[in-house]
């Protein structure tokens, strides 16, 4: 179920962690109330670097400013998760991080890549392939959790359930 939240810019954040963990927890208490019995699941994922969120990119331009920021560089990209237990209103909730390096981009391999529009609606202005990704590389972490979802931990927890 869609959360329908309006998710703050990131602008003024200090605490990668903190933010993650506030807009997941927003998502998942929006979504909660229309569930009688299972579990919520909401996450967040933002990029992290030199201080600063790097997030959705507004449009064409903005995703090139962002990956030009980002190319040759390792930043850290953060998701907040929340598991949301009804109707006992069990809340777990987590942060992970993982280290990534975005490839640093020629002007043509740049509009290549902005071309496949698979940009759109990512934190960072890309979304990694799962295998042999030509642009983005896992320095540290889980390659899930720069997807959106850290799968293992995902998987521990539901065990803890």
């Amino acid at each position: 179920m869609p959360a329908h939240i309006d998710e703050p810019d990131g602008s003024g954040v200090t605490d990668p962690r903190a933010y993650v963990h506030q807009v997941a927890w927003l998502k998942s208490a929006a979504v909660a109330p229309r569930v009688d019995a299972g579990l919520v699941l909401a996450a967040d994922t933002v990029g992290w670097l030199q201080g600063q969120v790097i997030g959705k990119p507004n449009d064409e331009a903005d995703a090139r400013r962002i990956l030009r920021t980002l190319g040759g560089s390792v930043h850290e990209l953060w998701t907040g998760v929340v598991l949301w237990r009804r109707p006992d209103d069990l809340q777990l909730a987590w942060q992970e991080v993982s280290k990534v390096r975005f490839q640093k981009l020629s002007d043509a391999q740049l509009d290549a890549y902005l071309a496949t529009r698979t940009w759109q609606g990512c934190s960072g202005a890309y979304a990694i392939q799962e295998k042999d990704d030509p642009y983005v590389t896992v320095v540290e972490g889980s390659v899930t959790n720069v997807i959106g979802l850290p799968m293992e931990t995902l998987a521990k927890v539901l065990d803890y359930l």
